[in-house]
């Protein structure tokens, strides 16, 4: 790759988070173009690759990463990562894989063995929260040192409404695994336990779906964290957290930027969806992973996060099924991530 030139982006996967990277990298990223627009629906690739100057649309993403491109952003379905992260693997290109990285534990060794066979990393997973204000505030609050050691971390995930296939699992592996990868990266710990507990679902939940849950996360270090997930609650979508150290506590997510007073009243609004509340997230997630790539650089969540949010994922939808206390088991952490 020519440093001087744009990065030529292939983004796999034309549905709504692809499209809206598409248009990310198109009108607000500096230092890269994208070049091909893969989707197994022909004609939603063709419709996204028709906005941008110079784009070519594939149904396969091997013929993409086969044309001139620098680096890949894949976008499409969880199960479809592991096929194009190793096909990527074979061009030897850079790659940012939204989460999850593979939807098992066991796809997710795979991809890291085969990255470990290149001998160097590619890839950086998706987890935009360690770029949002508010986070990197936070973790670099918590890497002074002046409030202790942490001792709990608080988390609440709440969506306006699920979608319609949402199954109970998928309150875990979809939306808890952004908070499993917050608490890795804001303690420094490893998960080694998962327990879920559900009260009676809310009347807005869809029949049979386990909405709101209750989950507690172990870790290496001693802290606990929980996490409430409730993904039909009706009135706006809100990421908190809270960490209560041994001298002090910090919260995050209130939303307060914008505060009216009038007629007699007080308030401010609540986010509607992750587009609105984590827009600059992403924008900042994707412009570092543009500029870092262009240097040859890999930073950022990486392979060995995704296997790990992945493994935490797959115990605590045994814990949700099976009831009681779930242990994960990692295997040891690779050279390589270390």
């Amino acid at each position: 790759m020519n440093r001087r030139e744009p990065l030529r982006v292939a983004v796999i996967g034309a549905g709504r988070m692809g499209a809206d990277h598409v248009r990310r990298i198109d009108r607000v990223v500096s230092g890269a173009r994208v070049t091909a627009v893969v989707d197994i629906d022909a004609e939603r690739a063709e419709a996204v690759a028709a906005g941008v100057d110079g784009c070519t649309a594939h149904t396969d993403p091997a013929a993409a990463m086969a044309a001139d491109v620098d680096a890949v952003l894949i976008a499409s379905s969880g199960p479809a990562h592991e096929a194009a992260l190793l096909t990527a693997f074979a061009h030897d290109l850079p790659v940012l894989c939204e989460k999850p990285l593979t939807p098992d534990a066991a796809s997710a060794l795979r991809v890291m063995e085969a990255e470990q066979a290149l001998g160097h990393r590619r890839v950086q997973v998706g987890f935009m929260r360690r770029y949002d204000t508010e986070y990197v505030r936070l973790k670099a609050l918590l890497e002074t040192g002046r409030l202790g050691r942490p001792l709990m971390l608080h988390n609440r995930h709440r969506n306006v409404a699920g979608p319609p296939f949402f199954t109970s699992a998928m309150l875990i592996t979809d939306s808890v695994a952004h908070e499993v990868d917050a608490t890795r990266w804001l303690l420094g710990h490893e998960i080694t336990a998962v327990t879920v507990l559900s009260p009676t679902p809310s009347s807005g939940a869809p029949e049979g779906l386990r909405d709101p849950q209750f989950v507690v996360l172990e870790t290496d270090g001693g802290a606990l964290s929980d996490v409430e997930i409730f993904v039909n609650c009706g009135f706006g979508y809100q990421v908190q957290a809270e960490v209560v150290c041994e001298r002090g506590t910090a919260r995050i997510g209130d939303g307060h930027a914008l505060v009216t007073s009038t007629a007699g009243r007080w308030g401010g609004t609540i986010a509607q969806d992750w587009t609105e509340r984590f827009a600059q997230a992403y924008d900042d997630e994707i412009q570092t992973w543009v500029d870092t790539t262009r240097r040859g650089e890999v930073t950022g969540p990486g392979t060995w996060d995704g296997y790990a949010a992945a493994a935490v994922c797959e115990a605590g939808v045994r814990a949700l099924e099976e009831g009681g206390r779930v242990e994960v088991d990692l295997v040891e952490k690779p050279a390589l991530y270390r």
